[in-house]
């Protein structure tokens, strides 16, 4: 009896041992596979352009110096008492200025004092102050432009409005002129207007022809020159 019940036994033990497994695997909650890190995601190529490179910057170019001299007949005219000069010297504002010349023909500057001015065109002048400044500046550059003429005059006389001598600019004409003294008067003859001049030691009678002139035929506007004297009668 004892050895059928032990062969029982053994007979259900094994199948016994497989249930309580069985039971343990349905109590035990599935585990989850532990979740893994989403890879890195790539960064996406970039399909803009690289920006191209900025144009290296320019050093600006420094500013060319003066010309020697400028402004009306800097070639031709001659500078005379009591006419008023803009003198520049580059890159020097202490040296620059307008300045008038004097009754005696000088002007004064900085540096050098009294420099003779009338009797030379602006041209010369320049020249010959760059030169003298060369004992205190390296390589000078200097302008001279005569800014207003009060050493060239133009007189009128008889029926304009203003009588006697104006400042002549540079190519004054006789339209100018008679504009610059207030114009004619009422009683103005516009067919006997004439200019007086001096040529050389000779005298000449220009007659005008004020209305022709007036109506824009600018061969009759009389291109004037310094001591001329316009006589309307």
């Amino acid at each position: 009896m004892k050895l059928a019940r032990l062969a029982l036994i053994a007979l259900f033990v094994p199948g016994l041992l497989c249930i309580a497994q069985d039971s343990d695997s349905a109590a035990k909650p599935a585990e989850q596979a532990p979740q893994g890190q989403a890879p890195a995601a790539q960064s996406a190529p970039s399909s803009q352009t690289p920006a191209a490179a900025a144009p290296a910057a320019q050093t600006p170019t420094a500013p060319a110096p003066p010309a020697l001299a400028a402004g009306p007949a800097a070639d031709s005219y001659v500078i005379g008492a009591s006419d008023l000069l803009v003198v520049t010297v580059w890159k020097e504002p202490t040296l620059s200025g307008s300045i008038l010349v004097r009754p005696d023909g000088m002007i004064s500057l900085p540096l050098l004092g009294d420099v003779p001015a009338a009797g030379q065109t602006p041209l010369q002048l320049a020249s010959q102050v760059s030169t003298k400044l060369k004992k205190y500046i390296q390589d000078p550059n200097v302008s001279v432009v005569v800014s207003a003429i009060h050493s060239k005059m133009v007189y009128l006389l008889g029926e304009v409005a203003k009588k006697g001598p104006i400042d002549m600019t540079p190519g004054m004409t006789m339209l100018q002129a008679i504009g610059s003294a207030g114009g004619l008067t009422d009683f103005a003859n516009t067919k006997k207007i004439y200019i007086l001049r001096d040529d050389n030691g000779k005298h000449q009678k220009i007659p005008v022809h004020y209305k022709d002139a007036l109506k824009g035929n600018s061969a009759l506007d009389l291109v004037l020159v310094p001591g001329d004297t316009i006589v309307v009668p």
